[in-house]
């Protein structure tokens, strides 16, 4: 069976770098571990004392996952990261100990569900900045604040953005200047003060370093960069995190010199993918492997192949085929057999699907 090999001291190592350098530009930070999907034995193993000592909340945007932090440590301080449907209040209001809103009709369904549990339940609103996707629209901003200050058992502790999720908008200053800006002025009008400015994901962190983040933006979510080690902003390392994370290893099942070129007819029966040929190459022949892993498992796009001399053919639902060549060393010995494994690098959607698949293997290291 396919493997997925989870280099855990790596992550830890990363958690405690990214703490360290947080409280450095005193900013609080959010990790965020949407990546695993509640997966109890991952979050046992990384959520140790050591590690979340200083980190400020622990974050998913799956209820489901919510209840396995919990579950493993009932202490952890929860954060809901994505607006919540208005039907699992309750639940919310349970699990969640911070909630991201953009709806004030959900907003008002937690009050009763807070009320209801005798609590008080802390949220940051969020603020369409030209991502399109969650967010009150600025014009609407200061009259949102002022019926959500109204409600018994909600605790506004913030104002936050969501930037290059969906469009890949990118952060500047001056995206985050108006975060800044609209806190400032919902601080006067209301005499509240809104501890949070929560502007910063993964995608955010290069501009610390550029010294193009407004001072008063104090918190981050923080879940790639984290796991793989590297900022979608610009796809290369930040800092020192580690990068090699995590690899995928997939079994060779079949290894046989083959044509290039299929033969008969071509239907629109396949439900695969593969590359494209050359009519020309029909007497041509190489050597193809067949390994234990297809679409059902994950996307070939979000796989790279660690031996570089090794070239997709296709893919089916449960089985990948690739192209070795002449299989053969530098020295003319033969490379694979039957049996051996090849070896990729995922990123985080196919970290995120290889885990959720029940015929992957993971394993921690």
């Amino acid at each position: 069976m396919a493997e997925l090999i989870i280099q855990i001291e790596k992550i830890k190592d990363n958690i405690r770098y990214l703490s360290e350098y947080f409280e450095k530009h005193n900013i609080h930070w959010s990790l965020i571990t949407k990546v695993f999907s509640g997966d109890k034995e991952f979050l046992e193993n990384i959520l140790t004392e050591d590690v979340i000592s200083k980190i400020g909340s622990v974050g998913d945007s799956r209820l489901t996952s919510l209840k396995n932090l919990k579950a493993v440590n009932s202490q952890l301080k929860t954060i809901y990261i994505k607006p919540p449907a208005k039907m699992y209040a309750d639940e919310i209001i349970k699990y969640a100990d911070i909630s991201l809103n953009s709806s004030f009709s959900t907003i008002m369904a937690l009050n009763v569900a807070a009320k209801k549990a005798n609590k008080t339940h802390q949220i940051i609103i969020m603020i369409e900045l030209g991502e399109l996707r969650e967010g009150v629209k600025r014009d609407d901003i200061m009259g949102f604040y002022g019926k959500v200050f109204q409600l018994s058992n909600i605790e506004v502790i913030g104002i936050g953005s969501n930037l290059g999720c969906m469009y890949g908008i990118e952060p500047s200053y001056d995206k985050l200047l108006q975060l800044s800006l609209y806190k400032q002025l919902i601080s006067a009008k209301f005499n509240k003060n809104l501890k949070y400015i929560s502007g910063g994901t993964s995608i955010t962190l290069p501009l610390i370093e550029q010294e193009m983040i407004p001072e008063d933006i104090n918190h981050f979510r923080i879940g790639e960069a984290v796991f793989f080690g590297m900022s979608p902003l610009d796809n290369k390392q930040f800092k020192e995190l580690y990068t090699d994370t995590f690899e995928f290893t997939a079994n060779i099942i079949e290894l046989e010199e083959k044509k290039i070129v299929p033969e008969g007819i071509i239907s629109d029966a396949n439900i695969g993918h593969t590359v494209d040929f050359n009519e020309e190459d029909s007497k041509e022949t190489s050597v193809k492997a067949i390994l234990d892993f297809g679409m059902l498992d994950v996307d070939k796009e979000d796989i790279e192949f660690m031996d570089q001399e090794i070239s997709f053919v296709g893919i089916t639902s449960d089985m990948l085929v690739v192209d070795l060549g002449l299989n053969k060393t530098k020295e003319g010995k033969t490379k694979y057999k039957t049996g051996d494994k090849i070896k990729f690098k995922p990123n985080y959607m196919a970290v995120a699907r290889l885990l959720n698949s029940k015929f992957i293997e993971k394993r921690f290291e």
